[in-house]
């Protein structure tokens, strides 16, 4: 199964921050949004970062309620590892294990156009095992 499939099941909303925006409000826009990261993104939605939970929680954990107020470049991943929508789930299941990532941003020539997490990719496998597993039920019966 590729990547635009899912992105296909999923939607395609991505919630994006700025850099400039505080870690504050990059906290509460995450527990409103429930979600567990955000890309962030210049100009038109090129991406120069992304933050999540944990970075949220690391800035707190050094600085207290004063990294609140630090604008979220200050804490945000710069090397970030994207997807392409015609990549395989199993590819990025294992990219995402090997680099203990579980949200990946999804690009085409340059420009966000979603976002998987770990949850995303595992359920689309949990998906596909359960069609195959119904199909050979299927062709057992019929034989």
């Amino acid at each position: 199964m590729l990547i635009s499939d899912v992105l296909r099941a999923k939607g395609d909303v991505v919630f994006t921050a700025t850099p400039n925006e505080t870690v504050g409000a990059i906290a509460a826009m995450l527990f409103a949004r429930r979600v567990g990261a955000m890309v962030v993104v210049e100009g038109d939605r090129e991406v120069v970062g992304i933050v999540a939970e944990r970075d949220v929680v690391r800035v707190v954990a050094e600085e207290g309620g004063a990294g609140l107020t630090r604008p979220v470049s200050h804490c945000m991943t710069r090397d970030v590892i994207y997807a392409g929508p015609t990549e395989t789930v199993n590819a990025l299941l294992e990219r995402m294990t090997d680099r203990r990532i579980r949200h990946l941003p999804v690009c085409e020539h340059g420009r966000l156009i979603g976002i998987v997490s770990i949850g995303d990719l595992v359920k689309s496998k949990i998906e596909e095992t359960e069609a195959e597993a119904e199909g050979l039920r299927a062709y057992i019966h019929a034989a």
